[in-house]
């Protein structure tokens, strides 16, 4: 039976947050700048702990636990939090990943966020988040989403259901699937929206599910360009380009579509960047360049397949290396990151397995405060109302 037990929330001016699944915390940097105070934060990779640690520092108004959520309960969480994040773990459920779904060994690990939650009881916060891969979608036939869903509906939520790629704020290709669970979700709905395509209705069309479709604004269209204004700035003598031997056998896996992709770039009088990807075709390695000013969707820097390279055309060169640490954090909406003192892959491994902060902060202005203060999408009703009527 669902708990329809409503949160009193004691300050709206600052509502505080908790971080589930917290990774290096990217989560928190949005919901901050959204306007959100966090103030408890959970995963179970030291590695990552480290590096929250090493940017947040000590505070004695946050807490993190390092550790399996399984040895949580409920009486471990603050009682006062007007917000839950979970960025769980999406290996069993990317196109990278098995696919085995809820039931993975990883992402499983969405039932002991379930668990806490339902711990919490009458404390528990009006607004729960489940961030992951947009293959949640379709995994099982849909029927993991459907779970996931159920599970937040017998916690007492409605659940709207988005798909928001990063590249509509940054010049990355990283879509991503966000549950938005509400306590009390809005009474008026939006039936059309860039963030909720065709190929997610199937959950709003399920009448055992408790869904909503709350009215947003529109969001910024996906950027077609830009990569350049986030990538280091190197000189040709810099260590990290690779040498004129490695440089050629990259290009020679190239295929003729790749090759000529970069050709009339590389003669261009103005400089240019691109990304590629090493990928394995017909059991040959082979890099595959992107065709548009945007870096491919970052990922953990696990062996050379999941890394990501950068390429500098122009004046008659092509220049090729790795994509930095530095480059990561930029690209993850995250550039003031300290990330001082850190190994390159443990960088890039806990920004590659992250949420992107410029999404989470659209999200908290547009979604999460609004529906705190009472007036998501009365605003937007209000304006379509009188545009209908004028018209």
């Amino acid at each position: 039976m669902a708990d329809n037990r409503t949160h009193t929330t004691t300050n709206l001016a600052c509502p505080k947050a908790l971080e589930f699944f917290a990774g290096i915390g990217l989560a928190r940097l949005g919901l901050e700048e959204a306007g959100f105070q966090v103030e408890w934060s959970n995963d179970i990779d030291a590695a990552k702990c480290e590096m929250y640690r090493n940017h947040f520092g000590n505070s004695p108004e946050h807490k993190l636990i390092e550790g399996d959520m399984s040895n949580l309960h409920g009486e471990d969480l603050p009682r006062d939090a007007s917000l839950a994040w979970g960025s769980s773990p999406c290996t069993d459920l990317s196109l990278a990943g098995t696919r085995t779904g809820l039931n993975g060994k990883q992402s499983g690990a969405f039932w002991q966020y379930a668990r806490l939650l339902r711990e919490l009881g009458s404390d528990r916060p009006p607004i729960a988040v489940l961030e992951n891969v947009n293959g949640l979608a379709t995994s099982h036939s849909g029927e993991d989403l459907a779970a996931a869903v159920r599970a937040f509906n017998e916690l007492g939520y409605s659940v709207d259901v988005l798909s928001i790629d990063t590249r509509r704020f940054i010049p990355q290709s990283r879509p991503r699937l966000f549950l938005i669970g509400l306590q009390d979700p809005p009474a008026i709905e939006q039936f059309n929206s860039p963030l909720r395509p065709d190929w997610m209705q199937q959950v709003f069309a399920d009448s055992s599910l408790r869904t909503h479709r709350a009215p947003l604004p529109e969001p910024p269209s996906p950027l077609m360009s830009g990569l350049s204004m986030y990538i280091e700035n190197m000189p040709d003598n810099d260590g990290r380009w690779w040498d004129a031997e490695k440089t050629d056998k990259f290009l020679d896996t190239l295929s003729p579509v790749q090759f000529s992709r970069i050709e009339s770039l590389r003669k261009s009088t103005n400089e240019s960047y691109r990304t590629a990807y090493r990928r394995t075709r017909n059991g040959k390695a082979v890099w595959e360049v992107r065709a548009d000013d945007v870096s491919g969707c970052l990922r953990t820097a696990r062996g050379g397949s999941s890394r990501q390279a950068v390429i500098r055309l122009g004046n008659g060169k092509a220049s090729v290396r790795w994509m930095t640490p530095r480059e990561y954090a930029t690209l993850m909406g995250a550039a003031h990151y300290n990330i001082d003192g850190l190994r390159p892959n443990q960088v890039m491994f806990g920004f590659g397995d992250a949420v992107s902060v410029p999404v989470v902060e659209w999200l908290g202005k547009h979604y999460f405060m609004p529906a705190l203060h009472g007036s998501l999408g009365k605003d937007l009703y209000t304006e379509q109302t009188l545009l209908a009527s004028a018209s």
